[in-house]
């Protein structure tokens, strides 16, 4: 698993600042709320990783909405490259995190 460097920072251009919104109707400040999520998860893309290292993360917003967001690091600020909402078949991977902190 993944970890940020903190205090979070977050870079959107003209590429990726308003697409998310068109297509899954997640906003950009939206997409940030994740990853303050305590709950969140990340992992590593590595299926779609080539020229740079993509993750992908799995929180809730303030509203509880559960999203899945691809993602990756540059200039040590993160770059949203996709938001949507979880599937029920992603469910689990938030589900997952979630049962094993009580543990």
């Amino acid at each position: 698993m993944a970890t940020l460097i903190k205090p979070i920072k977050f870079t959107w251009d003209k590429g990726n600042e308003d697409k998310n919104l068109s297509k899954h109707g997640v906003s950009n400040k939206e997409s940030e709320e994740t990853f303050f999520d305590e709950k969140h998860k990340i992992f590593k893309d590595k299926l779609h990783s080539g020229s740079e290292e993509r993750f992908r993360i799995v929180g809730k917003t303030k509203m509880d909405r559960l999203l899945f967001i691809v993602f990756t690091i540059r200039n040590k600020k993160v770059r949203v490259i996709s938001a949507r909402d979880i599937n029920r078949k992603e469910v689990y991977l938030y589900e997952e995190k979630i049962n094993s902190a009580k543990i």
